[in-house]
C-alpha cells in the first residue's frame, strides 16, 4: 500500500486570508505542517497542491515538491483529488495546512490504522474538546461518535441541548483525513449536500451520502489556525507544551528527506 501525504492550500481563505503563508517565527504556516510531515517515520511523499504561484514560488524555496490545480475547487478534498489523480497510490492522507502543531507521531498512527483496517472508506482524527468555550466557538468543527464511527458533525450549539451533560459524546475534528483513493475520486464526483453546504464541513457530504467515517482517537487537541486571534492560542500552547518545544526545534533545523 503507498501511502501519500497532500496539504492543499489556496491564498483566499475567508476567515484568514493569505494565512497559508502567514509567518510563523520566520516560516510560512504551511511549512511548518509539511516539515512536520515529513518528520513522520512512515511517510513516503508529501506534496503541495495550490492554484496559486505565489504559494508555489514560496514553497518551492524550501524544496516542496508542488502540484498546480485549477482555481475552481470549493474546498481541499477536490483539490487534493485532482492532485493525486495521476499519482499511483493506494491511501491518500490530506492534512489541512492550518495545522502548525501537528504531531508526527499522530500521523504514524493514522497511517498504522489505515494500513490495518480494510473495510472503512475514509478516516478522520478527532481529539477531545478542552473547554466548553471551545465547544461553542464556530470555528471549531465538532463530531458526534458513536464507537469508532462519526455520525454527524456540526459547528454551532444550537444543534445539540446540553454540553454538560453529553460533553463524552462529542470530539474536534482535527486537520488530519485520510481516503481511500479511488473512494475520494468517487467523493468528489458527487453532488454537494444540504448539511454540507449549510455548515461548511465537507466530511458531510460523506455522511449524507450514506457512507461512515472511521474516527481515528488522539489523546490531545492541538489548536488550528482559524482565524487571526488563534495565532497566539499557537504560541501559548507550545509554551506549555514539552513535545511541542522538542518538535519545533527540529522543525527550524530540518533536513530534507
Amino acid at each position: 500500500m503507498k501511502k501519500i501525504v497532500v496539504i492543499p492550500a489556496r491564498l483566499n481563505s475567508k476567515r484568514f486570508p493569505n494565512k497559508i503563508l502567514f509567518d510563523l517565527k520566520g516560516l510560512p504556516m504551511i511549512e511548518h505542517v509539511r516539515r512536520r510531515a515529513l518528520l513522520a517515520k512512515n511517510v513516503e511523499k508529501v506534496y503541495i497542491a495550490t492554484c496559486d504561484t505565489e504559494i508555489r514560488d514560496v514553497l518551492e524555496g524550501y524544496g516542496a515538491e508542488v502540484i498546480m490545480t485549477s482555481k475552481n475547487h470549493k474546498n481541499g478534498t477536490t483539490r487534493v483529488a485532482e492532485a493525486v489523480s495521476n499519482i499511483n497510490c493506494s491511501n491518500v492522507i490530506l492534512i489541512q495546512g492550518d495545522e502548525p502543531l501537528l504531531l508526527p507521531r499522530h500521523l504514524d498512527k493514522m497511517l498504522n490504522i489505515i494500513s490495518h483496517d480494510n473495510s472503512s472508506f475514509a478516516w478522520n482524527a478527532t481529539g477531545p474538546i478542552e473547554t466548553e468555550e471551545e465547544f461553542n466557538r464556530s470555528s471549531v468543527v465538532k463530531a458526534s461518535i458513536y464507537g469508532n464511527k462519526i455520525l454527524y458533525c456540526f459547528r454551532k450549539k444550537n444543534l445539540i441541548n446540553d454540553y454538560t451533560n453529553h460533553s463524552h459524546n462529542y470530539r474536534k475534528i482535527l486537520g488530519l483525513i485520510a481516503y481511500k483513493k479511488d473512494f475520494l475520486v468517487r467523493l468528489t464526483e458527487m453532488n454537494s449536500t444540504l448539511i454540507e453546504e449549510m455548515e461548511s464541513i465537507e466530511q458531510m457530504r460523506i455522511i449524507e451520502n450514506g457512507y461512515s467515517i472511521c474516527s481515528v482517537p488522539f489523546e490531545s487537541s492541538q489548536p488550528s489556525v482559524n482565524e487571526p486571534s488563534e495565532v497566539q492560542l499557537v504560541w501559548d500552547y507550545v509554551a506549555n507544551d514539552n513535545e511541542q518545544k522538542i518538535i519545533l526545534e527540529k522543525v527550524f533545523n530540518f533536513n530534507y528527506k
